[in-house]
C-alpha cells in the first residue's frame, strides 16, 4: 500500500490539477484492489489533495520566478516600471507646468527630484 501511496504522489503534476473528485476516484480504485482499507481512504484522499494543491502552488511559484527573471533578462517594462514611469511623467507634466506659469511661458527646467 505504501509504495502506491509513494507512486501516487510521485505523478505530482498530475494530482497537482486534481480534483478531490479525482482523488476520491483513484483511491476507491485503491480500495476495490484490496491495497488501501476503507478506514484509510479518506485520510488518504485527503493527503492527496493536500499534496497535489502544494504540488501546485510550488509549480506556480517556479513558473512566476521563471517568467520574473526571462522578463528582467529580455529588459521588458513589468506593471511596476509602468506605474513608476507614468507618475514620474506626472510629476514632470506638473512642474513644466508650474515653471511656465511663473515665468509667463517660458520655463526653464529645474533638475527632477527624484523619490
Amino acid at each position: 500500500m505504501r509504495e502506491m501511496f509513494e507512486k501516487a504522489l510521485s505523478l505530482g503534476l498530475g494530482f497537482a490539477a486534481a480534483s478531490k473528485e479525482q482523488a476520491e476516484k483513484f483511491v476507491d480504485e485503491m480500495v476495490k484492489k484490496g491495497e488501501v482499507n476503507k478506514a484509510e481512504s479518506q485520510k488518504l484522499v485527503e493527503d492527496l489533495v493536500r499534496k497535489g494543491q502544494e504540488a501546485q502552488s510550488s509549480l506556480e511559484e517556479k513558473v512566476r520566478g521563471t517568467l520574473r527573471q526571462m522578463l528582467h533578462e529580455m529588459n521588458i517594462m513589468t506593471k511596476d516600471d509602468y506605474v513608476r514611469l507614468t507618475q514620474r511623467i506626472g510629476e514632470l507634466e506638473r512642474r513644466v507646468t508650474e515653471l511656465e506659469g511663473q515665468s509667463g511661458g517660458t520655463a526653464q527646467l529645474l533638475p527632477p527630484t527624484y523619490p
